[in-house]
């Protein structure tokens, strides 16, 4: 199968620059990152592309068994490096395409040089010395929701997780997202999301990686930020004036400044 059609991937950018490729997160596709990525390819040659069950991806190539990990999503990123022969990769993960990032760089550090995470959390649900936002009842509540309606839960959920009230138009452009997705991939996904635990993987990170956190984030809790900076040694941990899960909306230029700052250090 053509990688490159299965997963929707588009180059932007000047050929022969520095390589950045960004991944989106869960009930989300490339468009997620349309106020950040042409600011980017000013500089970089910015790769996007949709994971297999999200936006404008090959459903055909879609199964649960593969899907049912994030080791399945990490394999679209290495195979769409492979494809289109890449290295020295900066990855700039959202959510759980961050930990996804991580899976991918152990599995081919060859190609990956650098990673920034955007609202990352390497397991959602609260245990004894962890806080990961969620109890694992408020996660089990969350996963019977989503799976008996999922366009209902969208309707509910994309705004609380986007914030921003005063900006409804946010809302509504991650609700969109949402419900273009296909409910039964979709209810994959946000098991594989929800109920992943990534702690242990944070440990074989040694490329340089920058943390990017909201003030105020009801997926990422601030704690969670700290957690993943103290995990992987000499990371960067940036806390940006927003609010929300998707800063790359409600705070493109803070996101793409920081981002840009980072790499521009590493070069």
């Amino acid at each position: 199968m053509d990688i490159l059609r299965r997963n929707n991937v588009k180059v932007t950018g000047s050929p022969g620059s520095p390589v950045v490729m960004l991944a989106h997160g869960f009930g989300c596709d490339q468009n997620m990152w349309g106020l950040v990525a042409p600011a980017l390819a000013e500089e970089f040659q910015v790769v996007l592309f949709d994971y297999v069950g999200s936006g404008g991806s090959d459903p055909s190539a879609w199964s649960a068994e593969r899907y049912g990990s994030l080791d399945g999503y990490a394999r679209d990123v290495v195979e769409v490096c492979e494809a289109l022969d890449l290295r020295d990769v900066a990855f700039v993960g959202h959510s759980v395409s961050a930990m996804i990032g991580v899976r991918a760089a152990a599995t081919a550090p060859e190609r990956f040089s650098s990673l920034v995470m955007v609202g990352p959390s390497p397991c959602y649900v609260d245990d004894d010395t962890y806080r990961g936002g969620f109890s694992a009842e408020d996660i089990d509540e969350l996963l019977e929701s989503l799976e008996s309606n999922y366009l209902g839960w969208s309707a509910a959920m994309a705004p609380v997780i986007m914030a921003n009230p005063e900006r409804p138009e946010l809302g509504e452009a991650l609700t969109n997202s949402f419900c273009a997705t296909d409910p039964a991939m979709a209810r994959v996904f946000a098991r594989t999301t929800f109920l992943s635990d990534s702690r242990d993987d944070l440990k074989s990170v040694d490329v340089p990686t920058l943390v990017l956190e909201c003030a105020q984030d009801v997926i990422a809790p601030r704690e969670v930020g700290g957690y993943v900076h103290a995990a992987i040694p000499g990371s960067r941990l940036i806390t940006l004036d927003a609010t929300g899960h998707c800063p790359q909306l409600s705070a493109p230029e803070a996101t793409t400044s920081a981002i840009r700052a980072f790499l521009r250090e590493l070069r």
